[in-house]
């Protein structure tokens, strides 16, 4: 169903929190927001912060009064891979957002979709937005470079997670999930291997005793050594834990233990204790597009047994990363739509 909102004239006061936020689920779920309405706005104006974006629009109307309207947009490193980044609008801009109202106050509060400037041209507003893309043939040599996951994969992974065999503790996790206890709203990302599939850019960097994986989301960055070091004594924990890895042919093999207690570590549904272990392998597709990202997973505590996944990412060495810090206040913003 779509909502037609005339708006007379519009000043965009965008509070373009270029965030470094979530996704589809983004930093937190979309449950505070009708997703079967589409409503349509049109105005002008603008301005920037971060981790999802916050564009204000003060609707002037025919009586000559005004209110304010608020979008919610994705967040800046999940919406860069897609076109939308902050020089796509400036300050003055006409635009016209299409999104979903507020459950709480649908006159004052929207969940965007879509942005389309005066001359027609599309932005993508959300995670699951079309992106202004076309799809690369690029070629990689190694596992080096950058790489994109799809959606599609990240939906995957978490669909899958939410089918994993778990233990009585790990039934009351999931019964007792609540939206608004992400730990996301305190800038501490998704743990490992779920955040390695957020549809952000992810840079690995190959060198001769490591290799460094900098993901785009939340300044999450890993490092994998491949010097034979062990791993440090079991008290020694770390939000991603600690990684040694070694090269099976071209495919390398990690091993990460020594993670720190988290609510949402093995994926948004389940935490992930102290006794968690990762085993990753990294390899090139045959056509050498993409990689395939595969592994296996067990945490006694949450898990009844381990488990094993597999994706693929794809090759877009042009990519940049959003560059954009996590802003607390920002992250946090969300809490009021419900």
């Amino acid at each position: 169903m779509e909502v037609a909102m005339n708006i007379a004239r519009l000043a965009l006061g965008c509070s373009f929190a270029l965030v470094v936020g979530l996704p589809a689920l983004a930093h937190h779920s979309a449950a505070a927001f009708d997703t079967r309405q589409q409503v349509k706005t049109s105005g002008t104006g603008h301005r920037f912060a971060n981790p999802h974006i916050y564009i204000t629009l003060q609707v002037r109307s025919d009586d000559g009064s005004s209110r304010s309207v608020e979008v919610e947009v994705g967040s800046a490193a999940v919406l860069s891979p897609l076109g939308f980044t902050r020089e796509a609008i400036a300050v003055g801009d006409v635009v016209t957002i299409v999104g979903n109202p507020s459950r709480r106050d649908p006159g004052a509060l929207l969940l965007g979709l879509e942005l389309y400037k005066r001359d027609g041209t599309y932005f993508p507003l959300n995670i699951a937005s079309r992106s202004i893309y076309a799809e690369g043939a690029d070629t990689a040599a190694t596992i080096a470079g950058t790489w994109f996951p799809p959606r599609t994969e990240f939906n995957g992974f978490l669909g899958g997670a939410a089918k994993w065999p778990v233990t009585d503790k790990g039934k009351a996790a999931r019964t007792t999930l609540d939206p608004k206890a992400t730990t996301q709203k305190d800038c501490i990302p998704i743990g490992l291997p779920a955040v390695m599939f957020y549809p952000v850019a992810n840079t690995i960097t190959v060198e001769r005793d490591r290799v460094v994986m900098n993901v785009d989301w939340m300044e999450s960055e890993r490092t994998i050594f491949l010097d034979g070091r062990r791993h440090p004594p079991a008290n020694q924990t770390s939000l991603h834990g600690h990684s040694v890895g070694r090269w099976e042919g071209d495919t390398l093999v990690v091993e990460t233990t020594n993670f720190r207690e988290h609510p949402m570590g093995l994926s948004t549904s389940l935490p992930g204790s102290t006794q968690k272990r990762v085993v990753e392998r990294f390899r090139l597709g045959p056509d050498r597009t993409t990689l395939i990202y595969s592994g296996v997973i067990e945490d006694p505590v949450y898990l009844s047994r381990p488990v094993e996944w597999s994706g693929h990412w794809v090759y877009r060495p042009q990519m940049r990363h959003s560059n954009e810090k996590c802003d607390l206040e920002v992250a946090r913003r969300f809490l009021g739509d419900f």
